[in-house]
């Protein structure tokens, strides 16, 4: 698992995007190599795995309760608003008066992260982002996907982008765990992934 913490300044797309394939090239995984992406990773993935030689298998993409890559070179805003406009623009609003987001706290994640390590783990790796995180346009596409695709949804605040994955026709697994499930339930969460793996 990659857990990029060198994006907390602008260009925050392409930063990520550096980290995280520097991170997986040093992993040197066994090829070919099933891609997960979690959350606000999802629409990055295609230009992570981009970013690594044309020599490296690719073996699939699993979108984990994840935003989904669109094309053109939206902002996440855009692609808050587009799942719903109208929490976008309160949303929009909540950073323009200086609010800063992710602002969990230990006790706002009790019932879906049930070890409190794991709770105040997580709750310390959090980066308040700003309005510039969320308004900066994203990699463009190009050629995507070149590998099969696939998606996990564990909570229902993801039924939108899983709905998505239907009507292209993708293979989907459902699991009930919360928006962090391999926290939650890390068992339950690979055994998801190795099935939806193998409809791949």
């Amino acid at each position: 698992m990659i857990n990029v913490q060198d994006d907390e300044k602008a260009p925050f797309a392409e930063r990520y995007v550096g980290q995280s394939t520097a991170q997986i090239s040093a992993a040197e995984p066994a090829p070919p190599t099933i891609f997960v992406a979690h959350s606000g990773a999802g629409p990055l993935l295609p230009a992570i795995t981009a970013s690594l030689p044309r020599s490296y298998r690719r073996g699939g993409y699993i979108f984990l309760d994840a935003g989904l890559p669109r094309p053109g070179q939206p902002s996440r805003l855009d692609l808050l608003r587009e799942e719903n406009g109208s929490s976008a623009d309160e949303f929009l609003n909540s950073l323009r008066s200086g609010v800063r987001f992710p602002a969990w706290t230990v006790d706002d994640l009790a019932d879906i992260i049930p070890n409190l390590d794991d709770r105040m783990a997580l709750v310390e790796s959090l980066q308040l982002r700003a309005r510039d995180f969320f308004t900066e346009p994203l990699p463009r596409l190009d050629h995507w996907p070149d590998a099969p695709c696939g998606y996990l949804r564990t909570s229902a605040a993801y039924d939108f982008w899983l709905a998505i994955a239907e009507e292209r026709g993708w293979p989907m697994v459902r699991r009930d765990l919360g928006h962090f499930p391999a926290l939650a339930d890390p068992r339950t969460t690979l055994d998801a992934l190795l099935e939806l793996t193998a409809l791949l």
